[in-house]
């Protein structure tokens, strides 16, 4: 062992060799020491230059590609082995830049998932969303398509109406398409659209006794 570069490595090894040597999980052959387990017999090192190099190539070469910190683990034990080998490559792979940025969250956080009443009849729990920035059709040049697909049955309905409508527009064309034929909805799921947001929406469905869900 005089002959290692690093020092540090040696003497831990040294000692993990005079606990271990009995157990016959080292062995030295034509002046390599190898690490013996169960299954496999690998390479011992000791030379802190060679461990950078099996770490750089096992991580940031191109064959590499930045493997995942587990799969740069199971790359690296089938070859080598060296005192807290599993520590080093975790620190590795913590100080690699590329790889901290790729597995940064960005945006905001998501919130809390709100179960769903299931509804026990038709129409009474709707679900509302737009299809826009459709080619002008129809006799009205239509552009958007407002879709209301109930809970109950998944029956769909698809109406047409146009991208400057206003809040106005769009409930009494639900109140003469939709409603007056169903029946009120108890809930309405949509996502956050500026028409269901506007206070003019809001006061529609507390005149139709329902409730906004989103």
């Amino acid at each position: 062992m005089k002959d290692c570069k690093d020092q540090s490595l040696s003497s831990n090894l040294d000692e993990i060799w005079k606990k271990a040597y009995d157990e016959g999980r080292f062995h030295l052959l034509d002046g390599i020491l190898y690490h013996r387990t169960k299954h496999k017999c690998v390479m011992a090192l000791t030379d802190i230059t060679l461990i950078n190099t099996i770490l750089h190539e096992f991580h940031d070469s191109v064959s590499a590609g930045h493997l995942s910190e587990d799969r740069a683990l199971e790359r690296v034990k089938t070859c080598s082995w060296w005192p807290n080998w599993k520590k080093d490559v975790a620190g590795y792979f913590q100080a690699c830049d590329r790889c901290q940025k790729a597995n940064r969250a960005t945006g905001k956080k998501f919130g809390f998932m709100i179960q769903i009443k299931e509804p026990k009849a038709p129409w009474e729990i709707v679900h509302m969303d737009w299809i826009t920035a459709l080619p002008p059709g129809g006799d009205r040049s239509y552009n958007e398509c407002l879709v209301l697909v109930d809970r109950y049955s998944k029956t769909p309905m698809f109406l047409p109406c146009h991208q400057d409508d206003t809040a106005m527009d769009t409930a009494i064309m639900i109140w003469n398409k939709v409603i007056s034929h169903t029946g009120l909805f108890q809930n309405i799921i949509s996502d956050r659209d500026p028409k269901f947001t506007s206070a003019l929406w809001t006061n529609l469905h507390n005149l139709f006794g329902t409730k906004l869900s989103f």
